[in-house]
């Protein structure tokens, strides 16, 4: 008989194979309410749920910051001390986690002197690369960096060789700064009628600077008992002697009242206070006092390259480091491409990668001299993405804060492609995202809700996309909504006529905005949108724009202090009880003397994490007890602070415990803008972007203006959120606003009355409009991308 054979038994699984899943129990961060999920392992996971359901704090305060830490903590001490410190999320059990690459929507630094090639290493390898091969040779690379000034110094060396002895030396290091902007690329002029009034003296508070009170330290004391000036004389009297010291003098040490300090000429000092800052991220009225009194002009020396002469006089192949960086980037890397030369292949090589990830992201459009405070969101989140194409990690967990944000319809299957790709290589993708298109490429789906704030942070499904069509949560119900294009539009009352426009890419436009009507302004990414509406719209008293910039506020800030909430709140309160109104801000006389006002201790630990726990005084509550015997309406001050907007409006309206006009209209706003969820003492620091640009488009509602210019309101928007939206762009329209709105959604393409197409391409491939007319009209030509997309969504 022939001998039987064994079936060869599967050898059992690796131990270390076990571990395909990231475990999350009972997370507890912000709203999320006991949290347990597992995740699986290279795969892309999709998290979905309306506006403030718990996304962020699921993907990015708990999983995300885990890891983050962990990472941390292997390093030493001492290294530790310069890092940011970070508390353990509140969570029970995180295991199964994997080194978090975090890619979310933070604009870039907005440094005056950061630039898209200084923020990502391709200014670097360029700077080498013309530093080996460029005519003349000027210099090692910092000769053509515009952040490294040149030095030359001499002076008497003491040489420990032998007996002690000094020797004479010199030494000069090239940089490529621009002496005269100093690297800015250009130069500022200041008005000194705005800085002071003549006929004043300094005694009298002759300064107009914002924040420059006549009893200051930087006024007064300084200026008028610095010995150099007489603070009793006005402006205008003041000797030849007199004037330069006040507006030009060096950097002088003083004695003001016993105290060291130092007196400096009021142009230096307006220039190092302002001027040093980007425009953009100054607040309000300070940009508006920079507005008014300085002047800013492309600067004569560099033409606004940046660089020195001896930078720009370097050449491969006839082009300069400034031409380089001033090009497109898919123009540069064909540049780079025709470049040959096996001395520096490595080097060329990188850079050819670097470009090339600029290209395939759907940026080629930018040039590396682009100041990196100027983009988008979207443009800066793919910035950020450039760095991990090429990269060889796997086994990693990236993590998206929505990726197609600033993308149009046309490059998000692009965006789709990348994610997919860095899956494939073996990590763990998790991206928290609104659009269908983007959710349709997911393995798993994790829906969290089923509202928002308080009524959200729990998993309302969790599994495939057709489980999520299937299921009856609000993503599930909302994932198939479509707009339909309207039956008739509104009929425009005006226009705006933009004429010969040029900024940037714009290829002398010449248009005409309609009036009285929803006009929508389209084209892919880096087509010229945001150059036509923002760079030639002139800004007036009558137009309000909302941008995507970030809210300034600490984590004192909330939604009532941010919309002016909280001032007829406190006046009322302190006409009810007859005390000061002072009494009821946490940030002023009421506020509680343990925490100052914070509502929380933190006790910092050095090198680990700084520990925060509630102050035992006030329970949280941020007041002193006095003040919380306080009440109107039955409420004290940190009850009505505790209270959501919904239950506010019912609290202050007519019918109320409360009843405050002025109050209920600003929570009218509010609610408008489906905030209706948010407390009133949340702080600012815990908003989603999206909320943060709707609770500025609330406050601006109340503004006098007539036109209106959004720049991509549904940014952050959940699907079920973008119906409510059209609901208010409609009653604005219908109030006799002008609303224009630059936007990718498709909904809102599809409600508007009227469309301004631009491209055909992005960058120089942009920058004319290809189509004007009704959405109708747009789908039925279907001539352009956006208008093959529109049809699509509409399903014509």
């Amino acid at each position: 008989m022939a001998p039987r054979t064994k079936t060869p038994q599967p050898p059992a699984p690796h131990a270390a194979d076990s571990h395909d899943l990231i475990r999350v129990h009972g997370a507890r961060e912000n709203n999320l309410k006991d949290v347990s999920i597992e995740l699986p392992k290279r795969r892309l996971t999709v998290f979905t749920g309306v506006s403030g359901s718990g996304k962020s704090s699921l993907v990015f305060a708990t999983i995300a910051a885990e890891s983050q830490r962990l990472i941390n903590e292997t390093y030493p001490a001492f290294v530790q001390g310069f890092m940011p410190t970070q508390a353990r999320p509140d969570v029970d059990v995180l295991d199964g986690l994997t080194t978090a690459i975090i890619v979310d929507q933070q604009r870039m630094g907005s440094d005056p002197r950061s630039t898209v090639g200084t923020a990502t290493d391709a200014n670097a390898m360029l700077r080498i690369l013309f530093s080996r091969l460029g005519k003349p040779h000027i210099g090692p690379p910092g000769a053509f960096a515009f952040n490294v000034p040149s030095v030359t110094a001499s002076g008497a060396i003491t040489v420990e060789r032998g007996n002690k002895k000094a020797v004479k030396a010199t030494f000069s290091r090239t940089g490529g700064m621009c002496p005269r902007c100093e690297g800015r690329g250009s130069v500022s002029d200041i008005d000194l009628t705005q800085l002071y009034d003549d006929s004043k003296s300094i005694a009298e508070g002759a300064f107009t600077i914002p924040g420059w009170k006549s009893d200051s330290w930087w006024t007064v004391r300084i200026y008028a008992e610095s010995g150099f000036l007489d603070p009793n004389k006005p402006i205008a009297k003041f000797t030849k002697r007199e004037m330069q010291d006040f507006l030009y003098k060096e950097p002088t040490k003083v004695k003001v009242e016993g105290s060291t300090l130092t007196f400096e000429g009021l142009i230096p000092k307006i220039q190092k206070s302002f001027l040093s800052k980007d425009r953009e991220a100054m607040q309000p009225h300070i940009r508006e006092f920079v507005d008014r009194a300085v002047t800013f002009a492309t600067c004569p020396e560099c033409e606004g390259t940046r660089l020195t002469e001896g930078a720009r006089s370097s050449k491969i192949k006839k082009i300069s480091i400034a031409d380089a960086c001033s090009m497109e980037i898919r123009d540069l890397a064909e540049w780079v491409r025709g470049l040959d030369e096996p001395s520096v292949a490595p080097l060329l090589e990188a850079l050819q990668q670097t470009l090339d990830s600029f290209v395939e992201i759907g940026l080629g459009y930018l040039a590396l001299d682009r100041p990196s405070g100027t983009l988008s969101g979207g443009e800066a989140q793919r910035v950020k993405m450039i760095r991990h194409l090429g990269s060889s990690l796997t086994d990693v967990t990236y993590v998206f804060d929505e990726p197609t944000i600033g993308l149009h319809p046309h490059d998000i299957r692009r965006m789709n492609d990348l994610l997919l790709r860095l899956r494939d290589k073996g990590n763990t993708v998790l991206v928290v995202e609104h659009k269908p298109e983007a959710i349709a490429i997911a393995d798993h789906v994790v829906d969290l809700g089923p509202g928002a704030g308080t009524a959200g942070g729990t998993v309302c499904f969790e599994g495939t996309l057709e489980g999520l069509r299937a299921s009856d949560t609000v993503t599930g119900r909302h994932l198939d909504d479509r707009a339909v294009l309207k039956d008739e539009v509104r009929k425009p009352t005006g226009a705006l006529e933009i004429r010969g426009a040029t900024a940037h890419n714009l290829q002398d436009v010449d248009v005409d905005i309609p009036l009285g009507v929803l006009t929508v302004i389209t084209g892919v990414a880096g087509s010229g949108k945001s150059s036509l509406v923002h760079g030639s719209i002139p800004a007036g008293e009558n137009v309000i724009s909302v941008d995507q910039s970030p809210i300034k506020g600490s984590r004192r800030s909330n939604p009532a202090t941010y919309t002016g909430l909280l001032e007829p709140i406190r006046k009322a309160f302190a006409k009810a009880n007859g005390v000061k109104p002072a009494l009821f801000s946490a940030n002023s006389e009421g506020a509680c003397p343990t925490c100052n006002g914070a509502g929380v201790i933190f006790t910092d630990l050095g090198m680990m994490a700084s520990v925060s726990s509630p102050c035992e005084d006030c329970e949280g509550k941020r007041f002193q007890p006095l003040v919380l015997d306080y009440h109107l309406g039955g409420r004290d001050i940190s009850e009505v602070l505790a209270m959501s907007v919904t239950e506010a409006e019912e609290f202050f309206g007519t019918s109320g415990e409360a009843p405050l006009p002025a109050a209920h209209k600003i929570l009218d706003r509010l609610a408008d803008v489906g905030l209706g969820y948010l407390s009133l003492g949340q702080p600012l620091t815990t908003l989603s972007g999206g909320e943060r640009q709707r609770l500025k488009l609330a406050t601006h509602m109340a503004d006098k203006g007539g036109v209106y210019v959004l720049d991509e309101p549904t940014t952050g928007l959940h699907l079920a959120d973008v119906e409510q939206l059209l609901g208010l762009l409609d009653r604005l329209v219908d109030s006799g606003k002008s609303v224009i709105v630059i936007e990718h959604h498709q909904a809102v393409m599809a409600h508007a009355d009227w469309i301004i197409d631009l491209g055909p391409g992005a960058g120089h491939d942009g920058g004319k409009i290809v189509f004007e007319g009704t959405p109708a009209d747009l789908v039925a030509a279907r001539s352009t991308l956006t208008g093959e997309h529109l049809a699509e969504y509409v399903g014509e």
